[in-house]
């Protein structure tokens, strides 16, 4: 027996010693017996062999897995004097090129992996794991995304409840007090003196601008939570107007500025909503009179206006200028003022939510944006003409077909 065990130590050293040499080289080698057994792969070999799903626990056979092809056929080359075949090795949806000798004094069977090949296979086995990783990432950023839009999307729905739920609670105590600012300076409880007259004058002042800015915190929350409803009536643009500045004329009078009101009479009945109109002429009436200083002029313009759309062709204005313009089709209200204008830079986001470009003044910043998104609920436009030098007009169409 110890002679038998001694002879095959013998016998495996050589093994070993082949198979650490053929790990330093640098080609992709098997070496095979007769019977397609793998005897010795090299390291390069077993890196190649993995890229193509074979893990080094299968023990692939030469020509059952790795050539598909049946020993005879290989052998009857060999026998015909061949000494070096040219294969396909692989699986079938990634097969390279190799070549294949055969030694007949070990009678084994070395192939020899096209080098080219398998580098272009780990780098498509490369290209596809990185792929992979960068769609895994991307798929994760696009929740995280989502995840952080759906939270900023119910922060912004809390916040708006909260300011519709303020401002119904603040209405109806500011109604009251209202009220009882009007029966004091009518004189209904009492005589009062000029100095207590103006005291309640500036009382009454401060609780109208909370009285706005009550309303407009409703009309913003219901235009975020998309509940806003036009009512569309048959209604009177002079009258509308013609009752808002008389209004306004005790606020502009307090402060020294003159309020002019240019309506014009042939501005024919519409389909418009009332209240929302005035709310938005309101608003800028509230801004011309913040930044308008003493001795300083406000005019209220409306007119009817022909609002040329835009079309995809267009007649030269030459030829335009021609013909006789067609009715009117909408109406032009403006109100412009003479206080500090507004810089070119921020004529775009003064219409924004929660934007001031003046910090010094009171408010919220929501005047502008609230009457922009009532104006386009009309289908109507607003937009703002300014210098710095010069004041600013601030002026919106609203067409008169509404249907």
């Amino acid at each position: 027996m110890p002679p038998v065990a001694e002879d095959r130590s013998r016998r495996s050293l050589p093994l070993v010693a082949v198979r650490q040499l053929l790990d330093t080289v640098e080609k992709s080698l098997l070496v095979a017996d007769r019977g397609g057994s793998l005897i010795l792969v090299n390291a390069r070999a077993r890196q190649c062999l993995e890229s193509y799903g074979f893990k080094e626990a299968d023990e692939p056979n030469l020509f059952v897995d790795l050539l598909k092809l049946d020993s005879a056929s290989i052998f009857g080359q060999v026998l015909k004097g061949e000494r070096e075949i040219k294969v396909q090795i692989g699986r079938a949806e990634k097969k390279t090129s190799a070549r294949l000798q055969w030694m007949p004094e070990s009678d084994w069977l070395v192939v020899e992996i096209d080098g080219k090949a398998e580098a272009h296979a780990g780098a498509d086995s490369a290209t596809r794991l990185t792929v992979q990783e960068l769609l895994q990432e991307r798929e994760i950023t696009y929740r995280n995304l989502l995840a952080a839009y759906l939270k900023l999307q119910e922060v912004n729905r809390q916040k708006t409840v909260f300011l519709a739920s303020a401002a119904h609670e603040l209405k109806t105590p500011l109604a009251v007090i209202k009220g009882y600012y009007d029966l004091l300076l009518a004189g209904s409880l009492g005589r009062l003196t000029d100095k207590q007259r103006d005291i309640l004058e500036e009382s009454k002042e401060s609780c109208e601008r909370l009285v706005r800015l009550v309303s407009m915190f409703l009309n913003y929350s219901a235009l975020e939570s998309g509940k806003l409803v036009l009512q569309l009536r048959e209604n009177d643009l002079r009258d509308c107007l013609d009752e808002l500045s008389k209004r306004w004329t005790e606020a502009f009078q307090r402060k020294g500025v003159r309020l002019e009101a240019n309506i014009d009479p042939s501005i024919p009945t519409f389909r418009f909503d009332y209240q929302k109109v005035q709310q938005v002429a309101a608003n800028l009436l509230d801004n011309a009179l913040k930044h308008t200083p003493s001795g300083g002029t406000v005019v209220l313009r409306a007119a009817p206006h022909f609002w040329e759309r835009r079309v995809a062709a267009m007649a030269p204005l030459e030829e335009r200028r021609r013909f006789r313009l067609p009715r009117p089709n909408s109406v032009e209200v403006s109100v412009r003022d003479s206080g500090a204008g507004i810089p070119a830079e921020h004529h775009q986001e003064i219409f924004e939510d929660f934007v001031r470009v003046d910090r010094n003044t009171s408010g919220m910043g929501l005047g502008l944006a609230i009457a922009k998104r009532l104006i386009q609920a009309h289908r109507g436009k607003i937009w703002v003409e300014s210098d710095p030098t010069a004041g600013s007009r601030f002026t919106f169409l609203l067409p008169m077909d509404q249907g």
